[in-house]
């Protein structure tokens, strides 16, 4: 059996990658022997990790790779100080590393000042790289003064440079690498994530003691000046000028480079929003349940692949996504894409607005999202994934499946599901489209004003008339009294 040495940050580590390891390596348990690297001193605290897999610290992949070769070695790599010692490893030994996001700017940042204690390496990569504007950003930076510039200076060329071969979960980051080092062996395997189990809002809500009645939005994941919300805030604010007993959870950590509740008290939501910190897993899935609108934006973007969005997807929450990056990938049939332009406000706005006053909308886009997730990212695909590419970069003849997973990580009720079912009714006239029910005015309206656009010329890839068209027809139909 094939020998991987796979390194990963697990938890008690408070990162979306701790969970992500967690969920993938009793699958790919099934094709190798996997021995689990993680920092000395860290004892994994998922009592299945420390049964089932050797766990061996960092610092001795060296030694052992020298003194029983390891048929492959995997890093998995984020933009955060948890992934600081692998970096150093796929510096020293080169591996497949796993790009989780494009960027590695904060990381190296980081990695400079605290692991080395040497400033000058930061500002001196990004002089070389980037030149004058490279060290204005980094000075900038190193005074705490965050830069949207930053997502463009990268700091990951050193990491492509030297890596045996690429994995990613987007054809945007796979992209990115092969413009830097057109050679390199790259491919996209899906994410994987477990399709999470059916939890009923009422449930939800009645454990974490939220109301029973009126909308939740909900957004997931650490809270930083990049997840637009501003826009968000703003866009609930009008629609709780609306519907007065709305609530929004903020559900993740907050930067504190980030004054979240000084936004929040300037936009007068102090009773209307909740911040929850850091939540264990089985909170974050009834935070999820509970939510009638999920939201998970964010822009300038480090080409991230959203394994929380994910999760939301495959709980079958309808949900809005920043249209940029590897999220505007995702199928416009599974998730809301909102513009990050000036009418991003509006755009959330005029989703939510549709979404509330048309559930069947929002539960034929959440059943979408869910079928799309398990039949696009199941866990064992993303094994399937991984081995089939270690194989090709490392010259295995084969590689086959020769034991069972090494433990269970979906739920029973939905480990082989391919989604909740819908309406007998709809299945029978289109299973593989199904239709989304339209209001006789919108589609009369929708009818002309199509015509219209076609005899200007308009087509399907002049997006912004088109959107812009969009958002006011749905103003228009939701308040028929609007004289504008």
């Amino acid at each position: 059996m094939r020998r991987i040495a796979y390194c990963s940050p697990v938890n008690p580590v408070e990162s979306g990658i701790s969970d992500y390891s967690e969920e993938l390596l009793p699958y790919l348990g099934q094709y190798a022997d996997v021995v689990l690297f993680v920092e000395r001193g860290l004892k994994p605290s998922n009592p299945q990790v420390r049964a089932q897999l050797e766990v061996r610290p960092l610092d001795e992949l060296p030694s052992q790779q020298h003194k029983r070769p390891f048929d492959a070695i995997v890093y998995q790599l984020g933009n955060s100080p948890a992934h600081g010692t692998i970096y150093e490893l796929a510096q020293q030994l080169p591996g497949v590393v796993v790009l989780h996001e494009w960027v590695l700017h904060h990381l190296k940042l980081w990695h400079a000042a605290e692991r080395r204690k040497n400033i000058g390496v930061y500002l001196g990569e990004m002089q070389a790289r980037y030149g004058p504007a490279g060290e204005r950003v980094a000075r900038k930076m190193l005074r705490g003064q965050l830069q949207d510039a930053a997502f463009g200076m990268p700091l990951v060329e050193d990491v492509v440079e030297r890596a045996r071969g690429l994995v990613a979960h987007s054809q945007f980051v796979v992209d990115q690498a092969r413009a830097l080092r057109p050679a390199l062996p790259a491919a996209v395997v899906p994410m994987g994530v477990p399709l999470p189990r059916r939890i009923p809002t009422a449930d939800a809500r009645v454990r974490l003691g939220l109301p029973a009645d009126g909308a939740i939005w909900a957004s997931f994941g650490h809270i930083n000046p990049y997840k637009r919300m501003e826009s968000a805030l703003r866009a609930f604010k009008r629609f709780r000028a609306e519907h007065p007993a709305a609530q929004y959870l903020l559900v993740g950590s907050v930067s504190p480079s980030y004054d979240l509740q000084a936004l929040i008290r300037r936009l007068d939501l102090v009773d209307a929003v909740t911040v929850t910190g850091y939540v264990p897993r089985a909170d974050f899935e009834h935070y999820v349940a509970a939510a009638d609108l999920c939201l998970n934006l964010r822009f300038p973007t480090a080409g991230e692949t959203s394994a929380s969005l994910l999760r939301l997807l495959g709980a079958g929450r309808p949900t809005l996504v920043s249209a940029v990056g590897a999220f505007a990938e995702l199928p416009p049939a599974v998730c809301a894409l909102v513009d990050i332009d000036w009418s991003e406000t509006a755009l959330i706005l005029a989703y939510a607005r549709l979404l509330q006053s048309q559930p069947r909308i929002a539960y034929e886009l959440g059943q979408n999202a869910r079928r799309y997730v398990a039949r696009e990212h199941s866990l064992q695909q993303a094994a399937e994934g991984y081995l089939g590419f270690l194989a090709d970069v490392y010259g295995w003849n084969s590689f086959r499946r020769e034991r069972d997973m090494l433990w269970t990580v979906e739920a029973p009720d939905v480990a082989h599901s391919g989604g909740t079912s819908i309406p007998q009714a709809q299945a029978q006239s289109n299973p593989s489209h199904p239709a989304t029910p339209m209001n006789p005015l919108l589609a009369e309206v929708v009818a002309d004003v199509s015509t219209a656009a076609a005899e200007l010329g308009l087509r399907e890839t002049d997006e912004q008339p088109l959107r812009d068209i969009a958002v006011t027809l749905a103003d228009l139909l939701e308040d028929p009294r609007s004289n504008r």
